[in-house]
């Protein structure tokens, strides 16, 4: 079982680590969803899990806090992001982008913006000779289901390995996402990894994991500290 920290900056990463964290999301400002954390502190946090044999840290690509519509001035900052976070040891990025929909209201899955900054993590991957992981963040939820299981095939397409989801709307138990859960993995057939996230503790991960028959986990409690 992969369980995946949600760390806001490098203050609690030593102590999930050696609580049984194998991978750290990298963040600023979580309570405002997540925000790309400092340049000095993706330093420090990678020297520090990759003092950890094997354990792995990717950092959220996100400008600001509210929706996921891009202007052309946050995806060139977003851009810049990337390549500083894979030239300085990031092992992959998070990033989610989405528009608004042409007719009705909310958003749809922007797959041109999500392309050019999965592009942008393989220039640097072939620059450092070691490719950069792709997780596609919770922005995934704003789409219905049926949206959401058609997504599953574009971003397997585009080359992203990890979809970060809590099945429903943020607030309601994970229990409750359990069908819609499944779909997705049915979905993505292997092709990426479903990691489950939001409401998942390191209490109940056991049986979460059971249930959906993955072996791959997402929280900011999904491992006890202390």
């Amino acid at each position: 079982m992969l369980f995946e920290y949600c760390a806001e900056n490098f203050t609690n990463i030593e102590a999930a680590l050696r609580a049984g964290a194998g991978r750290i999301e990298l963040c600023d400002n979580l309570a405002q969803g997540g925000t790309t954390p400092s340049a000095g502190v993706i330093e420090q946090a990678v020297g520090i899990v990759h003092a950890h044999e094997d354990a792995e840290v990717r950092v959220i690509i996100r400008p600001r806090k509210g929706n996921f519509d891009y202007s052309k001035a946050e995806m060139k900052a977003m851009e810049t992001d990337i390549r500083y976070a894979g030239a300085n040891g990031v092992d992959g990025i998070v990033i989610g982008c989405l528009k608004r929909r042409s007719k009705g209201k909310g958003f749809e899955l922007d797959a041109d913006a999500t392309t050019r900054l999965i592009k942008v993590a393989r220039g640097v991957g072939e620059m450092r000779g070691r490719s950069m992981g792709v997780t596609f963040h919770m922005a995934f939820d704003e789409l219905s289901a049926s949206e959401q299981l058609e997504a599953i095939d574009v971003l397997a397409g585009l080359g992203v390995d990890h979809i970060l989801t809590h099945g429903g709307a943020a607030g309601a138990p994970i229990e409750d996402n359990f069908d819609q859960l499944r779909a997705c993995i049915e979905r993505a057939a292997g092709r990426l990894v479903i990691l489950p996230g939001g409401g998942i503790t390191h209490q109940n991960a056991a049986r979460v994991a059971e249930a959906l028959g993955v072996d791959e986990l997402h929280g900011t409690k999904i491992v006890k500290l202390g």
